[in-house]
């Protein structure tokens, strides 16, 4: 076991390198200016990243539990079935998940001097997660006094973020998918790194309280400017053995319902299926491969992103 840690403070998987990232300690006194420069030089070097990626597509939730990452792996395989040309970032450096799904587990990540190429998942998704550079379990610490944590680990997390983008060489992509971390506040803090995605879809559950959080999510979207939004209702329902018509899984809101009180499109609607969330937690997301309705509810949903604004089909 390797007990090189990250610059956040967790043991990095060996063969791992760590990168210099600028912690709270540096934020503060004659080094401001610094950091500064630094923030600005990630910028330019993440818009560079993006410049031969056809469309970024951010994945969005404003509270946790509706299965964003589950919707974001199995869109990836989807779209790479079409043909399509995919990577996926984590953006959730606490709580990643989304390379598991992806089958990169046990990937190494190649560091050149021009930064670090992607892992390959089985299905083709080129990916980037924290699971491939910390030791499996291992939490994610950050650096900084425990006395003001809430004021300081927000920037942190922020200027990492950024320079853990800003540092992948991605190459021509169709789609870039990056599934954000749950919560309306992180919907706001992501935007201030990517501030033109082409497409948000905001997923979300048949609940009272999730649904609840779409509004809010969207009218957030709308005032930063973000024109394309669309909505994907996850576990919208269960077939019953033998098919048949979906019967509800939760009491709450019907999906269409929740879109059009938020002035939004629905784009999907995702029924439950054991089998696909069996599949996914083992690194091989069915994506639209199959004749089940989840695997057709992917495969429309895929068709609507390249549709989309950035979407190949848009360009034709």
């Amino acid at each position: 076991m390797s007990d090189t840690t990250t610059d956040a403070g967790a043991p990095m998987q060996e063969g791992a390198k760590a990168r210099e990232v600028r912690g709270y300690a540096d934020v503060s006194g004659p080094t401001e200016s610094k950091m500064v420069e630094q923030i600005g030089s990630q910028v330019a070097r993440l818009k560079a990243r993006l410049a031969d990626v056809g469309a970024v597509v951010v994945i969005a939730s404003g509270k946790g539990g509706v299965g964003k990452s589950a919707v974001t792996a199995n869109l990836a395989v989807a779209l790479v079935a079409r043909g399509a040309r995919v990577g996926a970032v984590d953006a959730d450096l606490n709580g990643p998940s989304l390379g598991r799904m992806l089958g990169l587990l046990g990937s190494r990540l190649e560091d050149r001097p021009d930064g670090i190429v992607p892992a390959r998942g089985p299905s083709g998704v080129l990916g980037i997660s924290t699971e491939l550079l910390i030791e499996e379990g291992a939490p994610l610490k950050w650096k900084g006094p425990d006395s003001d944590k809430f004021v300081w680990q927000g920037v942190t997390e922020a200027v990492t973020l950024r320079e853990f983008m800003s540092d992948v060489v991605w190459g021509e992509l169709d789609y870039l998918l990056i599934d954000i971390p749950p919560g309306t506040d992180k919907i706001g803090r992501f935007l201030d790194l990517v501030s033109e995605p082409d497409q948000v879809l905001l997923v979300t559950i048949p609940s009272e309280v999730a649904s609840s959080v779409v509004s809010r999510s969207a009218t957030q979207l709308k005032e930063a400017g973000v024109a394309c939004m669309g909505v994907v209702g996850n576990m919208s329902g269960y077939a019953q053995p033998g098919g048949g018509d979906l019967l509800p899984l939760f009491t709450g809101p019907d999906i269409s319902d929740v879109a059009e009180s938020a002035g939004l499109e629905l784009w999907a609607e995702i029924p439950f299926d054991p089998a696909f969330g069996t599949l996914t937690d083992q690194g091989a997301p069915p994506g639209s491969d199959g004749d089940s309705a989840a695997a057709r509810a992917f495969a429309a949903l895929a068709e609507r992103v390249e549709q989309g604004p950035g979407g190949r089909e848009s360009q034709r």
